[in-house]
């Protein structure tokens, strides 16, 4: 398992794509536009975080300028529905810090600037990334009591089922969906996680 590259810069391609050669081995490595930007002209030397991904037919070297960045890629991918070019387009939009801003301040409008990334899509990352990365002062149980920047921040539903409905419907879901969605929920589990498994079925669905 590769976990990080220090050698020369090759080659760079527009489709963001780099070639880094170390002790006599080119290795092609996906990264964003900005970070094939920063490592500057071939002939450079370069050094990359690197995220070793394997699937059954392909290997691929995704390359990050920083451990932060790594990371936070690496957990863009443990959400559900979120591949490695979803999640390399997402940090090509939001940088770590941008990130954690976007998910501090719920900023739905944020999220939906990355080419395939949609309101319900952004809705469920960010219920689902603020459980993962490290943002101070982050309540992820607030989006659940309606506190979402859609809707007003009044009286809590009467149950946890109650509290996940208001919030998906401040999400944007229908009735037909929100009922779908809560459909055969566990009574016993708090607020963040009935919602966490109710986006999981609707992004199945």
């Amino acid at each position: 398992m590769i976990g990080s590259l220090r050698g020369t810069l090759l080659a760079r391609w527009p489709d963001g794509e780099v070639l880094v050669e170390v002790a006599g081995v080119g290795y092609r490595v996906t990264v964003t536009a900005a970070t094939a930007l920063d490592l500057g002209e071939p002939g450079h030397e370069v050094f990359l975080h690197v995220h070793h991904h394997r699937r059954d037919d392909a290997e691929t070297l995704y390359g990050f300028p920083t451990a932060d960045e790594r990371l936070v890629f690496e957990a863009l991918l443990s959400a559900h529905g979120v591949g490695p070019s979803l999640a390399l387009a997402i940090l090509g939009v939001h940088p770590p810090a941008s990130l954690l801003r976007v998910l501090a301040d719920d900023d739905l409008a944020a999220l939906c600037l990355v080419p395939g990334v949609g309101k319900k899509t952004a809705a469920r990352l960010l219920v689902e990334l603020k459980s993962r990365l490290d943002v101070p002062g982050l309540d992820t149980a607030a989006l659940a009591g309606g506190a979402t920047g859609t809707g007003a921040v009044g009286a809590r539903a009467a149950s946890p089922l109650g509290d996940v409905r208001d919030a998906l419907a401040n999400l944007g879901y229908g009735p037909d969906e929100v009922a779908e969605a809560v459909r055969d929920l566990p009574d016993e589990a708090d607020s963040s996680e009935l919602l966490r498994l109710a986006l999981q079925k609707l992004a199945a669905a």
